[in-house]
C-alpha cells in the first residue's frame, strides 16, 4: 500500500518518482497474471509477481531493522544518552537520563533540554518549546506546575523533580520529529531521486514505442509487449540499492559515533563542496583552555555572583570560569538571561553583573595585545571591572585535517569570537580560506544562505550558537564533548573524540555514493537484457520469474559487500 500512495501523491504533486514505476509494475503483473489464467490464455507471472513484491519489503524491512539497530545503539551507548545533573547526598552528579528514576532532583540550566516529563520545585522557568512545536516564545511555568520532556530552559537555573521515567527513545524521537525536517531539503536530490525521472519517461517511452510498433506489425502482440516491458523493467533492483547501500553505510557510522539522522544525508555528505567550521568548542577544546583573571580585584561578594551566573550556562568559557572561581558560596540571582553570541546579563537586589564580550559589557577600549587568547570582559553596575582570558587548545591533527580537507573542499571559519587568534589560525589555514571573525549567531546563518548559492555547505559547530547555521547548511553536524548539548538542529551529532577521522567519514560516504552509482549500472543492464525479450511481446514467464530475483539478489549482495568494502578501505570497520 505504501507504494500506491507513495506514487499517487507524486503523480498529484506532479513529483515523478521512483515509486511510480514500481506501483505500476505491480498492477500491471497482477492484471497481466490474472488476465492469464482466468481466460486460460497462459499460467500468468504470479511466481514473479510474488519475488517482486518479497525483495521490495525486504528492502523496507532492512530500512527499519537499520533504524531500530541505531535506536538501540542510541540509547545504551555512554555518548547519545543526554546527560542530566541531578542532586544526590547535596552534591551535584551527572548521570545519563536512561538512569533517570521518579523522584529524582534535577538541576536544569539555561539551554539546557528537559529530559523528563517533571514538578517544578521553587521559583518560575521560562521554557521554549520550539523544538517541538515550532512555537518560538518561551512559556512561563511556575512551582508545582508540570514541564513535559522536549522543552529548552530559557533563563536562571530551576530545580525539577522526575515524575515519569522516560526511556531515551524519546530524544531519538525528538531528534527525527519533523519538525526538524529541512524545507530546503529538496534542493539536494538523492541520486536514486533524480534517476527515477529518467527511468519512468524512458520505461513509458519504450512501452509506447513497443505499442506503435506491434499496431503495425502485428497488432495481435501489442497487449503482450506492453506489459512485459511494464513488467520486466520494474525497477525493483535500483529501489533496493539506495536502502542496502545508505542503510549499510549508517549503520557502520553509527557505531564509529557519528550518528546520521536519515540515510538521505549520507548522499547530501557526499555533495559537499563547502565545509564551514565554528571555533569554540568545534576546533578548539573548551575543556582544555586555561583561564586566568586581570584587572580589579574581585571581591568574594562579586566572584560568588560570577560563579552564580556562570554556574546558569552551558557555554564551554562559561563553565571554565565557575571552574576556575573558587567561591565560598553561591548568591541567589533575581534574574538571569543569556544573550546568544554576546553574553549573560544577571541581577541581584544590589548588583547588575555583565559577563561577554567587550561591546557587550561596553568597553570601547579594549585592545588585543595577545593572539592566543580570548577574553570575557566583567562589568559591575556598568562599571568595567576587568576580564577572564582564556589560551585555547586545538583539536589534536587540527593542522593535518585543515590540509587534508583543502584539496577537495572550499574552507572557511566563523566565529562569535574576536580576532585575536587569527595569526594562530593562520598557521593551519591557508591564505585562499575564509576566516570569519565576531559573527553572530544571524551572521552565520547569513553567511551560510549566501554560500549556499554557489555550493553545498557543511556546517560544523558545537550545537550551541550554531543552531540556526546548522539547519540552514545543506548538511549540518553537531560535534559535543558534553552530552546535554543535545541539538536536534543538526543532520549528524559526532563524538568530538573523533573529529580527527571526519575526512574519512567523508570519503566513505562518497564511496557509498559510488556503490549506489555501480549497482544501478548493474541494475540497467538487467533491464536491458529483459527488454529485449519484453519487446519482442514473447517474454516467457520462466524468463521474468528467473531475472527479477536475480537482479535483485545480485544488487543486494554488491551494494552490502561494496558498501562493507569500502567502509574497511577508510577504516570505518
Amino acid at each position: 500500500q505504501d507504494y500506491f500512495k507513495s506514487a499517487w501523491q507524486g503523480l498529484k504533486n506532479k513529483n515523478v518518482g521512483i515509486d511510480i514505476p514500481l506501483a505500476l509494475g505491480i498492477i500491471v503483473l497482477f492484471e497481466r497474471s490474472a488476465w492469464d489464467i482466468l481466460t486460460e490464455s497462459g499460467i500468468g507471472y504470479f511466481d514473479t509477481h510474488a519475488g517482486l513484491v518479497f525483495f521490495l519489503l525486504l528492502g523496507k524491512w532492512f530500512q527499519q531493522k537499520t533504524y531500530d539497530t541505531l535506536s538501540f545503539e542510541r540509547d545504551y551507548r555512554s555518548y547519545f544518552p543526554v546527560a542530566a545533573t541531578v542532586i544526590k547526598n547535596d552534591k551535584e552528579t551527572s548521570v545519563p537520563v536512561t538512569q533517570l528514576n521518579v523522584g529524582d532532583r534535577l538541576i536544569i540550566r539555561n539551554q539546557e533540554l528537559i529530559p523528563a516529563d517533571s514538578l517544578l520545585m521553587n521559583g518560575e522557568a521560562y521554557i521554549d518549546f520550539s523544538f517541538v512545536t515550532g512555537e518560538s516564545n518561551p512559556v512561563k511555568k511556575v512551582a508545582g506546575e508540570l514541564i513535559y520532556a522536549g522543552g529548552r530552559l530559557s533563563g536562571k537555573r530551576v530545580e525539577l523533580e522526575v515524575i515519569k521515567k522516560v526511556s531515551q527513545s524519546y530524544l531519538t524521537q525528538l531528534w527525527n520529529n519533523e519538525h526538524f525536517t529541512k524545507n530546503h531539503i529538496s534542493r539536494l536530490q538523492t541520486f536514486q531521486q533524480k534517476v527515477s525521472r529518467y527511468f519512468t519517461y524512458g520505461l513509458l517511452l519504450v512501452a509506447v514505442g513497443s505499442a506503435v510498433w506491434w499496431s503495425v506489425v502485428n497488432p495481435a502482440l501489442i497487449w503482450n509487449a506492453v506489459t512485459a516491458v511494464l513488467i520486466i523493467a520494474c525497477p525493483c533492483a535500483l529501489a533496493l540499492s539506495s536502502p542496502f547501500a545508505l542503510g549499510t553505510a549508517m549503520r557502520l557510522l553509527g557505531k564509529k559515533g557519528f550518528y546520521v539522522k536519515s540515510p538521505e544525508t549520507v548522499e547530501h555528505i557526499a555533495k559537499v563542496g563547502h565545509i564551514v567550521f565554528d571555533k569554540t568548542g568545534t576546533i578548539t577544546q573548551a575543556n582544555e583552555a586555561a583561564v586566568t583573571y586581570h584587572g580589579n580585584a574581585l571581591s568574594q561578594h562579586i566572584l560568588s555572583i560570577v560563579a552564580a551566573a556562570t554556574q546558569q550556562s552551558t557555554h564551554p568559557l562559561s563553565k571554565k570560569i565557575h571552574t576556575s572561581i573558587h567561591a565560598s558560596t553561591h548568591t541567589i540571582l533575581d534574574t538571569f538571561q543569556e544573550i546568544t553570541g554576546k553574553g549573560i546579563l544577571a541581577t541581584t537586589q544590589d548588583t547588575e553583573l555583565k559577563l561577554g564580550s567587550a561591546a557587550f559589557v561596553g568597553n570601547t577600549d579594549a585592545t588585543i595585545d595577545n593572539a592566543l587568547r580570548t577574553r570575557v570582559y566583567v562589568s559591575i553596575n556598568k562599571q568595567i571591572m576587568g576580564y577572564f582570558e582564556f589560551k585555547h587548545q586545538y583539536r589534536s591533527g587540527l593542522s593535518g585535517i585543515i590540509s587534508e580537507l583543502r584539496s577537495t573542499y572550499t574552507l572557511s571559519l566563523l566565529s562569535g569570537d574576536n580576532d585575536s587568534e587569527r595569526n594562530v589560525l593562520n598557521t593551519f589555514y591557508a591564505d585562499s580560506d575564509e576566516l570569519y571573525f565576531n559573527q553572530s549567531p544571524v551572521d552565520k546563518l547569513n553567511r551560510i544562505e549566501d554560500w549556499k548559492k554557489q555550493n553545498n555547505v557543511m556546517m560544523i559547530g558545537d550545537g550551541l550558537n550554531d543552531a540556526g547555521a546548522l539547519k540552514a547548511a545543506d548538511v549540518g553536524i553537531s560535534i559535543t564533548e558534553n552530552t546535554s548539548h543535545f541539538s536536534p538542529a543538526s543532520d549528524v551529532i559526532m563524538d568530538a573524540s573523533l573529529f580527527s577521522r571526519l575526512p574519512q567519514y567523508l570519503k566513505f560516504s562518497k564511496s557509498t555514493v559510488r556503490v549506489i552509482h555501480a549497482s544501478f549500472i548493474i541494475s540497467l543492464m538487467y533491464n536491458l537484457a529483459g527488454l529485449s525479450y519484453a519487446v519482442q511481446g514473447t517474454l516467457s514467464p520462466l524468463i521474468a520469474a528467473i531475472l527479477m530475483p536475480l537482479s535483485s539478489i545480485t544488487v543486494i549482495a554488491f551494494t552490502t559487500l561494496a558498501t562493507s568494502l569500502a567502509a574497511k578501505k577508510h577504516h570505518i570497520l
